[in-house]
């Protein structure tokens, strides 16, 4: 009978048992749920902060925008700084050949041009005076018809004693061909020069360029190996040297033939005023 009392009481609590675990559910897990974000803080706070990484300032635009002007250490200026005393008498010896050559060109054609003009002039004054002797000195000081002019008067004043026993024709002709070729003498005065310069030059050149490849040559057996900074400047001023040799024979080669055209040009109206000269004289001795 106890029994199944119990067993009847075991009935009628089960549902109260039931429903007072499942009202506790809810609170249990309400109760827990908050631990979560309390266990990432103490994680978060446990873990390292970050280290800061400092940004690298940004490099001023004008830095980039303006090119800095670098020195050249295998330069022509760096080449005679650091170069030695056969280099440096090498340079010196091209740059003076190269002056020389265009001082020459220079005054040669300023010569010639004012040759030309001279020519112009003897067409215009000296045929259309009256006599040898009024038209030579119409002639400018100086120039080169007036002195062959003054040469054939000359002539005809000198053909007396041991002279006069050669024919006067061919007295004056002498006198003026000598004359005419003095004219040219002086008109080639310098064309020497830049012939020299043109044929010279590149071996002056060629001798700094083996003077560089001996310095370098000699910086790699010193330093044990071929390595670019060794031998970078040694033969940049080999490469100097004959470029500059090439600059100095190649406006004295160029020169020199045009000038000697021109010479030529020039030396036809000279040779022309010197066969008419001599047969006016010749005219006139014989009106005489």
């Amino acid at each position: 009978m106890t029994k199944t009392f119990l067993a009847r009481l075991a009935a009628v609590a089960a549902p109260f048992v039931l429903a007072l675990g499942l009202g506790s559910a809810p609170q249990l897990a309400g109760a827990q749920t908050p631990a979560a974000p309390q266990a990432a803080a103490s994680a978060a706070a446990a873990a390292p902060a970050p280290v800061a990484v400092p940004e690298k300032p940004a490099a001023p635009a004008a830095t980039h925008a303006a090119t800095a002007k670098v020195d050249n250490p295998y330069g022509v200026g760096a080449l005679w700084s650091q170069s030695d005393a056969v280099a440096k008498a090498v340079l010196a010896i091209l740059a003076i050949m190269s002056m020389g050559s265009w001082y020459v060109i220079v005054t040669k054609l300023l010569e010639q041009m004012r040759m030309g003009r001279q020519a112009r002039a003897v067409d215009n004054e000296f045929w259309n005076a009256g006599t040898v002797q009024a038209g030579t000195s119409r002639l400018a000081e100086g120039s080169p018809f007036r002195f062959i002019a003054d040469a054939g008067m000359q002539a005809t004043q000198k053909h007396d004693g041991l002279r006069g026993k050669v024919d006067f024709a061919d007295f004056v002709d002498l006198c003026i061909h000598r004359a005419t070729e003095r004219v040219q003498r002086r008109l080639s005065n310098g064309m020497s020069l830049l012939a020299t310069v043109g044929s010279t030059a590149p071996f002056v050149g060629l001798f700094g360029t083996v003077w560089g490849i001996y310095h370098a040559l000699t910086a790699i057996g010193v330093a044990g190996q071929a390595s670019i900074d060794k031998v970078a400047g040694p033969v940049g001023e080999a490469l100097i040297m004959t470029a500059i040799g090439l600059a100095v024979a190649v406006p004295a080669v160029l020169g020199y033939n045009w000038l000697l055209r021109r010479n030529i040009t020039v030396m036809d109206d000279v040779r022309e005023f010197s066969g008419e000269l001599h047969s006016v004289i010749l005219a006139g001795s014989a009106a005489a």
